[in-house]
């Protein structure tokens, strides 16, 4: 049975923060929503915004779609890879809300920076993005690890998160037009694959790096508090990602 944990005096890979890195990592998920009370289940492939919002490029012909506009309340799980043969030892967070459409060119172009096959099919016009408000979480961190999330914590610092949001772009150019060879080392690092890697984008919990279509995660030390906190964080990974 799955017992809840009281989240206070974790060290740094306290639950919030567990929680915070699986939903920035992983590309896949289960979007649940409700038909007339009847539970219906998805894959979508979800992405993070700045704020923790989950992003969803949603096809107005699908059936979960369909239900999200008549009823918006639903839920996503998120799941990791499994520790064992047990799946239970797989690490997954639940994340529900009200979901809405939403018309942000640039939320658009981070889900598609976190999601780059995508491109052959995001302009079409029964394509549309919409956004998961996070009002509840829980994780589970392995077999008998359940935490339910104060959305307070789960969610990053709204200040933090507009001004990263906002130096984002020129972060990302500056990285891959000045910085490259410290790009490919980081990607390298995080995915233990050679190639010529670039910056996707960056957030107050890390950074994603991309090869072609493929996108990896490198997480900070711990959330960062500032653009210039988060400058010094890539310094630390470019530095660590060479010496390895």
């Amino acid at each position: 049975m799955e017992s809840e944990q009281n989240m206070a005096d974790e060290p740094e890979d306290a639950p919030w923060l567990q929680a915070r890195r699986l939903q920035r990592s992983v590309r896949g998920g289960t979007l649940a929503t409700l038909s007339k009370g009847q539970p219906f289940a998805s894959l979508v492939t979800p992405g993070t915004a700045h704020d923790g919002a989950v992003l969803m490029l949603l096809s107005g012909l699908s059936e979960h779609t369909r239900h999200l506009r008549a009823d918006p309340r639903c839920s996503v799980l998120i799941a990791g890879a499994p520790q064992s043969a047990n799946p239970q030892t797989a690490p997954r967070l639940t994340i529900t809300g009200l979901a809405e459409p939403i018309d942000d060119p640039a939320l658009k172009a981070r889900w598609l920076a976190l999601h780059p096959y995508a491109q052959l099919y995001a302009g079409f016009g029964d394509f549309g993005l919409w956004r998961l408000q996070p009002a509840a979480a829980m994780l589970v961190g392995g077999f008998a690890r359940a935490f339910r999330l104060k959305i307070a914590e789960f969610l990053p610092d709204p200040a933090v998160a507009a001004a990263i949001a906002a130096a984002e772009g020129e972060i990302v150019a500056h990285c891959n037009a000045d910085h490259a060879d410290a790009m490919t080392a980081i990607g390298a690092a995080a995915s233990g694959t050679s190639g010529p890697w670039r910056m996707a984008g960056a957030d107050s919990d890390g950074c994603d790096l991309v090869l072609e279509e493929r996108v990896v995660r490198a997480h900070w030390r711990a959330p960062v508090e500032s653009v210039d906190v988060l400058r010094a964080e890539l310094i630390r990974l470019a530095r660590a990602a060479r010496g390895a």
